[in-house]
């Protein structure tokens, strides 16, 4: 009888670690993929934002003018400047609202920063040409930005610096989110415009171009990963029945 029950125990122990062991597998493989994701989101970001500093002429979004502005008057490089500035805005949403300051908040600023020098550093995008060429490049790093957002925000690690600074403001405020960044970009905007950073027709309608692109791509990957969710929660289903 003692036999047995010892064997029993044995089998129901040898199939809850099986499986114990196959869902943490899933688990990290799940891990992994949100990893990879966040990060060539970030990558598609830097080298979108990089992509429209080469032809600054014909104006960039509002935080990237006063970047480059920091830059030509200042000095260091425009990397470090994003990071600064990522760094500011961290801080004070830590102070405000913390809620959305997460791991991933601190990998974009630093992240974002290195991989903008690390692509001009290279120096293989094209440069302008003050033809309708540059437009055409433009608008293909807006729609790079575009996605680069949507797919690291889709995985859900967190906040960009200036995302996270402005979901702060609008909860401290009550004002909408709409507001606030329209508010706070017009501010930056003319920050930037009044120490030379590049201002010109596409600073005011790359939002428009950004946006729809960056919501196609944050759903795609976010219904994307709902359904290997589900997928392991299946798994996981399967393997508990099969294990009673």
């Amino acid at each position: 009888m003692n036999t047995r029950l010892k064997t029993s125990c044995n089998t129901c122990y040898n199939r809850i670690y099986v499986w114990f062991e196959s869902y943490v597998k899933e688990v990290n493989k799940l891990i992994l993929l949100r990893l990879v994701i966040f990060v060539l989101g970030l990558i598609a970001l830097s080298l979108g934002i990089s992509t429209t500093i080469q032809v600054q002429h014909l104006g960039l979004h509002p935080w990237d003018v006063l970047v480059v502005g920091l830059y030509d008057n200042i000095g260091l490089s425009i990397g470090s400047w994003s990071i600064i500035i990522g760094i500011i805005l961290t801080t004070i949403s830590l102070i405000l609202d913390r809620s959305y300051v997460r791991f991933g908040t601190f990998v974009n600023l630093v992240v974002v920063g290195l991989f903008v020098d690390f692509f001009l550093w290279l120096d293989f995008l094209p440069k302008a040409t003050n033809t309708w060429i540059d437009i055409i490049v433009l608008v293909c790093g807006i729609f790079i930005m575009g996605i680069g957002g949507g797919l690291y925000n889709s995985v859900g690690l967190g906040a960009g610096p200036r995302d996270g600074f402005m979901l702060s403001i609008s909860d401290k405020t009550g004002y909408s989110i709409r507001t606030v960044r329209i508010t706070t970009e017009t501010f930056v905007l003319v920050i930037g415009l009044l120490i030379g950073g590049p201002v010109f027709i596409f600073s005011f309608i790359f939002t428009f171009i950004q946006s729809p692109v960056f919501q196609f791509s944050y759903e795609r990957l976010t219904n994307l990963l709902e359904r290997i969710e589900i997928k392991l929660s299946h798994k996981e289903e399967s393997a508990m029945s099969g294990s009673d």
